[in-house]
């Protein structure tokens, strides 16, 4: 008794969970052979080791099948993103599409060859999928990436003072630190001897918060030679904090605050505390760091950093 396939009989779907990590493929395997519709869920969210992931199928599909799925792909990031703040489950670093490493490039032969012919490491353009392109500079990093954030940040330097960058850069990164866009610009000025002078200077800081009283931050800053102080609530210290500084300057530039990321450098409640901050202005974006013991001297150190290296050369 011959039995026809079953996709000719009724509609198939397929429904995968991704134990074994075969969601993706057994997905795409069934969709290439008669199913119609395929179970996923944004950032693969689901029971046990989640569904098959709607952002890496799109992908997939569209990319190595040139399949149209009518998925406006530049707003996946963007709805992988909120999806994880809602629902409190952070992506993976190292995510396929939406990963905050997925089109990350570090290594010396990977940040040269990516910036000569972005296909050599990339099998998808960023943009496709609502991301953009980042060299990270660390011990791994090499003259061409390092050049290529210099550029950007319009640095010009000579084949020595290129050299010399890349070593306190590599130094850098030997400590284990992070390598911020503050940092670059910190040891170009230095190599190239030139002059930044803060337009924001912190005079005083205080910050409270307790069971029964709403977190509150006030602060002093001297912004372009005139004394400014400020205060702002938040649902935290550090968020106050953050609204405090950014308040400040707000008639001087409009600075956002895009990401915040902290890291403890080791065990214990007296632990090192390194913060990370990304700032945006007009379009431009920066990262900067600052490191104490207080988590709020750290925000505020690395927040007032990067705003004075976004502010470089006047509002």
């Amino acid at each position: 008794m011959f039995l026809p396939p079953l996709a000719e009989i009724a509609p198939l779907s397929i429904h995968c969970h991704d134990d074994l990590g075969f969601a993706l493929a057994n997905s795409v395997a069934a969709l290439r052979n008669g199913a119609s519709c395929a179970h996923v869920t944004v950032n693969g969210l689901g029971e046990r080791a989640g569904n098959t992931p709607l952002e890496e199928l799109v992908m997939a599909l569209e990319v190595l099948y040139e399949c149209g799925t009518r998925i406006r792909k530049e707003e996946l990031y963007s709805l992988a993103t909120l999806v994880s703040r809602l629902t409190g489950v952070p992506l993976p670093v190292n995510k396929a599409v939406v990963g905050e490493m997925a089109f990350t490039h570090e290594s010396g032969i990977h940040a040269h060859g990516v910036i000569r012919e972005p296909s050599t490491y990339e099998s998808i353009r960023p943009d496709m999928s609502g991301r953009k392109r980042r060299i990270a500079l660390g011990k791994h990093s090499g003259s061409a990436s390092v050049e290529a954030a210099l550029q950007e940040m319009n640095y010009p330097t000579d084949e020595n003072q290129l050299r010399e960058i890349v070593k306190r850069i590599k130094q850098l990164g030997d400590e284990g630190k992070r390598v911020t866009d503050a940092d670059l610009m910190a040891v170009a000025d230095a190599v190239l001897a030139i002059e930044c002078r803060p337009f924001i200077k912190l005079r005083q800081f205080t910050a409270t918060s307790g069971s029964h009283m709403i977190p509150t931050a006030t602060v002093t800053l001297l912004v372009n030679g005139k004394e400014i102080t400020g205060a702002a609530t938040g649902d935290g210290p550090v968020d106050a904090a953050m609204e405090v500084l950014r308040k400040s300057v707000a008639a001087v530039a409009d600075i956002r605050l895009e990401e915040y990321h902290v890291d403890a450098v080791q065990g214990g409640t007296d632990a090192l505390v390194d913060v990370t901050v990304r700032l945006s202005k007009d379009g431009k974006t920066i990262t900067s760091r600052g490191a104490r013991t207080d988590i709020i001297m750290a925000s505020v150190e690395a927040m007032i950093a990067g705003m004075n290296r976004l502010l470089k050369g006047g509002a």
